[in-house]
């Protein structure tokens, strides 16, 4: 408890030594470029020179001061509108009346450390009277910088601590929107947010997928850009390569313009402030790299200074986002005259050493840049919003005028900013959102050249975040001129796109941007440019040659009308009128002893079944329908059992009568013509049976068949059965079998015409016929599937035909002499 209480009554001391220590100057003051004593002081920070000579830091010696070269006629106007703004507050009576606004503005040669040593002055004061404190507040109210966003970064975190608002008219990193980090920042230009998406959004408005990054190595490029390739990568947009660098890295600008030189696409965003330009367009222009089609950011596309005949000869066509244009009334004319009589210190001050003023002298007359200043408004705002928040801090009437001997802290000031709401004689409407931002609003300006070989910036377009989403982006494009000066919007692409009918296939260890067009494998379409996947056609569709559609499949069966089926029929009517011709002969001779010979009755049944068996083929040909498919298969069982049953009954009369010429025989009364008939009879009913219970169980029907062909539709007879077909056919066969062992039984008898041997003969063929047939129906494709078995059954008939008749048709037309009963009973 008591090391608690004396650590306590420690720090008392040590608070209350400070407060009471009386403040000394280290090293030498800086003073501010210009300044003007008032009852309240805005201090500002600009880059009024850009070049710096660093002194050596030998820590011998006390270092030297920092001299700085090359005046920035942008930054030096920035300083001039400053100090217009608060002329015109000091002349209005509405305004902060009877209260004198003072300015201290500190040039900071572009570098950080004479810009952390101006804001140090700008905290502390340029000079400290004895006896003063150190626990004295600043003596500025708010101080309006930096133009860069790094060193804006650093000027806002060195004044945190005292709660200075800091206000930029120019600094736009993303980055300092955060108020937990940045919580007394304020800027009237809007954030590089929306300006890094917009980036995004034009290049995907023109279609390139294809493009180059390049970025200043700062906070402001570098969170420029990251929100870019963010944006781009949701939109679809590929990125060939994103390098960085600085001003002052002359070896990597270099290596930058190597891969700019290597690279293959013609669109390049370049996200650099107006210094790092300057020195890539130098660089380019060494190289001679052209035709390149810039897209750039506010902080340089509008710099009158980097458009000259040489970088337009890079930079031509370029086009991007521009702060809007405001002009201030008066201000051309005050920086031609009133400020070098009344602001600039050695027009009054003679006692001052003006030798650091004399490259500002050297613009005095020069006011050609004034119309293309575009950020000129944005300090503009600036000071005004400083001044109507100290307005209403001081309770300022128009007429009693503001009270006086308050005192104002910097978090007042910072709250008082937060309300600010106002509007300027410009029309423009002042305010900060949540972020301490303004709204985003930019002009599209394209770089082009006139007819009288003038440059210009195009105003093509706009870009307002205010509006709803689908009218922020308005672009002209007809207005644009491109680069090298062509009118013609130029490609830019990894890969071509891929039509339809192809798909898109990334390239292995390259950006999705950069594909390959793969057609679409059979069966598969694509009907828009750029399809990632084909999809499939539905079953009774196929793809088209373009592989773009779906179209109907063709369907394929054996028709009437294709040179196959017209063979078939051909020879299907061949064989039915080669069997009608025969049997007219064997009627016109009826009565001769060849064609009595083994019951004449059965050789016309025969005959007729084989002109049934020819016909039967052609129901297998034509578009399969439900009738057809049944007819078909139960109309060839039918006709060829009746066929080898006639066969069969030959046979067997045969047989009977060479046992009937035997002495004491009598078996042909057991086979005479009726039970013939009646054999002929059963064997057919089986069949028609079979057929019967196959129809009515499972009937064959039409079917497509996708399986075979992948391109076309089969059309065919399903069996309906497998079993109920095996049977037909198995009883077929079974006849065959049983027709061909007796008629090979009875081949030798010593007839001299045996009837037997050509009866052996036709079923051997016909057997042979349908044993090949089985293997070859299983093998054969579609529509030859049904051609193989009309070849069956026309090949069976015409065996049967030509084996049984053709040499009893030989006897009865070339020799008739044979003809007769002896011949025909005369033994071998």
């Amino acid at each position: 408890m008591l090391i608690f209480l004396y650590t306590l009554l420690t720090f008392y001391h040590l608070n209350t030594k400070a407060e009471n220590t009386v403040c000394q100057m280290m090293g030498d003051p800086e003073y501010p470029l210009l300044s003007k004593e008032g009852d309240i002081i805005i201090g500002a920070l600009f880059v009024i020179h850009t070049e710096i000579s660093l002194p050596s830091f030998e820590f011998t010696r006390k270092p030297q001061h920092i001299s700085c070269s090359s005046v920035n006629i942008k930054d030096l106007r920035l300083a001039q509108t400053m100090i217009f703004a608060i002329e015109e507050i000091n002349k209005s009576k509405s305004l902060l009346p009877n209260i004198s606004v003072g300015y201290k503005i500190y040039d900071t040669c572009g570098s950080r450390l004479y810009s952390m040593s101006a804001t140090m002055a700008l905290m502390n004061g340029d000079d400290i009277a004895a006896g003063d404190r150190c626990n004295e507040k600043s003596p500025i109210h708010a101080i309006i910088g930096e133009t860069e966003s790094s060193n804006t970064v650093i000027l806002s975190r060195t004044t945190e601590p005292f709660k200075i608002p800091v206000i930029s008219p120019s600094a736009t990193c993303d980055c300092l929107s955060n108020r937990k980090d940045y919580p007394y920042f304020f800027r009237t230009i809007p954030s590089d947010y929306h300006q890094s998406r917009a980036l995004a959004y034009i290049i995907k408005h023109f279609g390139w997928s294809w493009v180059g990054a390049v970025n200043s190595d700062n906070d402001y490029g570098n969170n420029g850009m990251a929100i870019f390739l963010k944006t781009a990568t949701e939109e679809g947009i590929c990125v060939e390569y994103s390098v960085k660098f600085l001003r002052t890295e002359h070896e990597k600008i270099r290596n930058v313009v190597d891969i700019i030189k290597q690279g293959t696409t013609k669109v390049i965003v370049a996200f650099l402030t107006g210094f790092e330009m300057k020195s890539l367009i130098e660089q380019l222009g060494i190289q001679n790299i052209t035709g390149l089609q810039m897209i750039g950011v506010e902080a340089w596309i509008t710099s009158k200074s980097l458009m000259t005949p040489n970088s337009f000869h890079v930079l031509g066509g370029s086009l991007g986002f521009a702060v809007r244009k405001i002009q201030i009334e008066g201000f051309a004319d005050y920086v031609m005259k009133a400020f070098w009589d009344t602001a600039f210190p050695c027009s009054f001050n003679a006692k001052l050493n003006c030798s650091r003023y004399q490259d500002l002298s050297v613009v005095k007359n020069y006011n050609d840049d004034v119309p293309e200043q575009r950020f000129l408004s944005y300090v503009y705002k600036a000071v005004y919003a400083v001044a109507h928040s100290l307005h209403s801090l001081l309770k300022c009437r128009e007429r009693d005028g503001c009270e006086e001997g308050l005192t104002i802290q910097p978090q007042q000031m910072v709250e008082a900013l937060k309300k600010v709401n106002f509007t300027l004689k410009t029309g423009d409407h002042v305010w900060f959102d949540s972020t301490g931002g303004a709204v985003a609003q930019y002009e599209i300006v394209n770089w082009q050249q006139d007819s009288d070989g003038s440059f210009r910036f195009k105003s093509v377009g706009y870009y307002d975040a205010s509006l709803p989403p689908d009218q922020r982006f308005v672009i002209i494009t007809k207005n644009i001129i491109w680069a090298r000066g062509q009118l013609e919007k130029p490609r830019s692409v990894c890969s071509e796109s891929c039509p339809p009918g192809t798909r898109k296939a990334a390239q292995k260890g390259r950006p999705v941007c950069c594909y390959d067009c793969i057609p679409c494998a059979e069966g598969e379409i694509s009907t828009k440019t750029d399809s990632i996947n084909c999809k499939q056609c539905p079953g009774e569709y196929w793809s088209n040659a373009e592989k773009n559609t779906c179209i109907l499949k063709a369907i394929e069966f054996l028709s009437f009308t294709e040179v196959m089926g017209v063979v078939l029929v051909f020879f299907s009517l061949f064989g039915a009128g080669l069997t009608a011709l025969v049997a007219i002969l064997f009627y016109s001779k009826k009565d001769t002893p060849i064609v009595k010979a083994n019951n004449s009755e059965l050789s016309f049944l025969l005959l007729f079944s084989l002109t049934l068996c020819f016909l039967c083929s052609l129901t297998f040909i034509g578009r399969p329908t439900e009738w057809s498919c049944m007819l078909r298969h139960t109309a060839f069982g039918i006709t060829f059992v009746l066929c080898i049953s006639c066969v069969l009954g030959k046979t067997i009369v045969v047989l009977m009568a060479f046992k009937a010429t035997l002495p004491g025989s009598n078996v042909m009364k057991w086979f005479g013509p009726a039970q013939q008939r009646l054999s002929v009879l059963a064997f057919t009913l089986i069949q028609v049976l079979i057929c019967v219970l196959w129809i009515t169980i499972s009937p064959p029907f039409p079917y497509k068949n996708m399986r075979y062909y992948h391109e076309k539709i089969i059309l065919e007879c399903h069996l309906g059965s497998t079993i109920g077909f095996s049977v037909v056919l198995g009883y077929i066969g079974l006849l065959a079998v049983l027709c061909f062992v007796l008629a090979f039984l009875a081949r030798t008898l010593p007839d001299k015409f045996n009837e037997a041997k050509f009866i052996t003969f036709s079923i051997l063929i016909f057997c042979a016929v349908w044993i090949s047939f089985i293997p070859a129906y299983v093998s054969s494709p579609g529509k030859f599937i049904v051609a193989v078995e009309i070849f069956a059954i026309l090949a069976s008939s015409f065996g049967l035909l030509f084996c049984i008749f053709a040499p009893k048709c030989f006897i009865i037309l070339l020799k008739p002499e044979q003809n007769t009963k002896q011949q025909m009973m005369r033994k071998t």
